[in-house]
């Protein structure tokens, strides 16, 4: 009878963990009827927030194009730089669509999409500052945010000599760059117009590229069915424009062949 008993148990088992194995996060999606979506407000053009404080920008636009398609309800999840892949390793948003690029070093944790938009990362200055490489910021201090490709990239390239100063979002970068707090820091290159903007005295400009990157939606590890969904997507909305349209409306120009000649 122990035997019996024992060989059920394991019968019941070996069900329910082909039960778990078919469920998966797609199946929770559509489930709900929602989709959540993860988007750092603080990094215009691709988020931020208009008059009225509502969420906009191209990952904005994009994140309600993509729910829209599906047929689902658009969730918010608020989130910053540093907290992007974690909310997805928690379960607190079911993909990241926040100007988040590809790399190696990311790929353990989280899988990626195909690259719907494109970032290029600098380092900036005001005129008056004499950088124009990598060796040149050898004994300088340089502003970067905290999680991003250009901290990464900064950490392992840097010269010794560099010490990096690391704020939480790209809001508060600008901020310290435009009270004096730092004069030399890394971001995306859009952004430094906008702080041109907000104090023309500080004589801000591009010094040289970093590097040009594909953005991609984050996906949780090995969510292999919502992975190749969002890949159908992509793909689906750069082929018929819809994509580009959006690139043009918030950079005014096509997006390049590094994202339109995706296989």
């Amino acid at each position: 009878m122990k035997k019996l008993m024992m060989a059920a148990l394991a019968v019941a088992a070996m069900v329910g963990a082909s039960h778990v194995a078919r469920a998966d996060t797609l199946d929770d999606i559509k489930k709900a009827g929602k989709i959540r979506i993860a988007i750092d407000l603080g990094v215009p053009p691709y988020g931020m927030t208009d008059a009225q404080m509502k969420p906009t920008g191209l990952d904005v636009e994009a994140a309600e194009m993509l729910a829209k398609d599906w047929g689902l309800q658009f969730e918010h999840v608020p989130t910053t730089g540093a907290s992007r892949i974690p909310s997805l390793q928690t379960g607190k948003a079911d993909l990241v669509i926040s100007s988040l690029s590809y790399t190696a070093e990311r790929a353990k944790v989280i899988d990626f999409s195909q690259g719907y938009a494109v970032l290029r990362t600098v380092i900036a200055a005001p005129k008056s500052v004499n950088v124009k490489k990598l060796a040149d910021l050898d004994g300088k201090t340089v502003g970067t945010v905290r999680g991003t490709t250009h901290d990464t990239q900064l950490t392992k390239e840097g010269p010794k000599g560099m010490k990096l100063t690391r704020y939480e979002d790209d809001a508060t970068e600008g901020q310290a760059f435009l009270s004096g707090q730092v004069d030399i820091f890394s971001t995306a290159e859009m952004i430094v117009p906008q702080l041109d903007k907000k104090n023309p005295a500080r004589q801000v400009e591009v010094k040289f590229i970093l590097d040009n990157f594909k953005l991609c939606v984050g996906v949780k590890k090995d969510e292999t069915r919502l992975l190749e969904e969002v890949n159908k997507w992509v793909l689906a909305n750069i082929k018929n424009g819809k994509l580009n349209a959006l690139n043009q409306k918030y950079f005014g120009s096509d997006l390049p062949e590094l994202i339109t000649k995706q296989q």
